[in-house]
């Protein structure tokens, strides 16, 4: 299993990090353009939510960024060192009282980019599952 792994502190222009470990991830790792802007914008912002939302934008906490490669799935982890938060309650960003509110998407569009999110220790991991077919098999699953 190939891994990889990085570490920034909370700061927000540390995303370009994040840009440029997804850019390097795909020449590595070959994946497909269709799921590159997927990926882009799912880690993206649950990087900006660990930073934000998690660690209060306190440089001296860190942000970790883990990518896993297996056969026909790509895992990236993102854990922050903030408290955690209630991931089951989170209100509907569709519901017509929160259509105007200027937050409250991120994992709403995570959930809509990835085949899976998971999250994991009171909220402070979250795990983005990209399926990925095997290049010389077209059908799905």
């Amino acid at each position: 299993m190939n891994q990889v792994k990085i570490q920034i502190p909370s700061l927000i222009e540390n995303i370009r990090v994040i840009e440029s470990f997804i850019d390097n991830s795909k020449d590595e790792f070959e994946f497909e353009d269709d799921i590159y802007g997927n990926i882009m914008v799912a880690v993206t912002e649950s990087v900006n939510n660990a930073i934000r939302h998690g660690n209060k934008f306190d440089k001296d906490k860190n942000v970790y960024l883990t990518l896993q490669v297996e056969d026909n799935k790509l895992l990236f982890e993102v854990e922050d060192e903030g408290p955690g938060f209630d991931y089951e309650n989170l209100p509907d960003p569709t519901a017509p009282e929160n259509l105007e509110s200027p937050g409250g998407r991120g994992i709403f569009l995570m959930r809509n980019l990835c085949d899976e999110v998971n999250f994991d220790n009171h909220g402070k991991k979250v795990q983005l599952i990209f399926n990925v077919l095997p290049s010389h098999n077209g059908t799905s699953h």
